[in-house]
């Protein structure tokens, strides 16, 4: 008896270009009956040429954070290569200000939420019925979040404008009940970003305490085993 082929899973991973987005592009696309694509304002970077070279599953695509029309076209090119996605991953983000909050510029929190809250808006609404036509019966759309965007916990680090940007964006929990929609934290993860902040918040450490393979496996343990019930609208 013949057997049967699996269908293949299709995701999207935006800010795939370094960091856990990277991480996480690069351990999906080793599975098999897998595509990824992988979002990036440059898509022609060296690390998304090189795993597109390694992996023919891998489509890297232009996605520039809260650009609607950018956020549009790249939907558009997706659409026309897979019909649709089972997985939207939105890591795009930035931690570009440390400092306490008396002393922080209002323009740094402009730049938080315009990367890290609206940028999750622009893709959700530009991706949405490409997700919603998933066959796959609960297709997910997964925020990277942040403990710092926690409203349960408090951290005492010098980040205001991620943390509330983070604790914005957490808020994005689904209206569509055919819609598995969670936010993840990942750790205090060993990424460019993670590193500077471990180093400028006097913790005497000199990288996050979360190494960037072990984040990765949890945060793709959490999307795997998602489900309605226990995961949307989850932290």
């Amino acid at each position: 008896m013949p057997t049967r082929r699996r269908r293949l899973r299709k995701n999207l991973i935006s800010g795939a270009n370094r960091g856990i987005g990277y991480g996480l592009a690069s351990a999906l696309a080793a599975r098999p009956n897998t595509i990824v694509f992988v979002g990036a304002r440059d898509p022609a970077a060296q690390t998304l040429m090189d795993l597109a070279t390694k992996y023919p599953n891998v489509y890297p695509v232009k996605l520039t954070s809260a650009d609607k029309a950018d956020n549009e076209a790249a939907i558009l090119q997706i659409e026309k290569i897979a019909g649709q996605l089972d997985v939207i991953i939105a890591d795009a983000g930035i931690a570009s200000h440390l400092g306490p909050l008396v002393a922080t510029p209002l323009h740094a929190f402009h730049e938080h939420f315009q990367v890290n809250t609206l940028g999750t808006v622009v893709l959700f609404q530009a991706a949405h019925t490409l997700v919603l036509a998933s066959p796959a019966g609960a297709p997910i759309f997964a925020v990277i979040s942040s403990a710092l965007g926690s409203l349960g916990r408090f951290l005492s680090i010098i980040a205001t404008p991620y943390g509330m940007s983070k604790a914005a964006a957490k808020m994005l929990n689904a209206e569509l009940p055919s819609l598995i929609a969670m936010a993840i934290e990942p750790g205090w993860v060993a990424t460019d970003m993670g590193n500077v902040g471990a180093k400028e918040n006097n913790f005497g450490l000199s990288e996050a305490p979360v190494k960037i393979d072990d984040s990765i496996a949890g945060v793709l343990s959490r999307i795997d085993g998602a489900t309605k019930e226990r995961s949307s609208g989850k932290f």
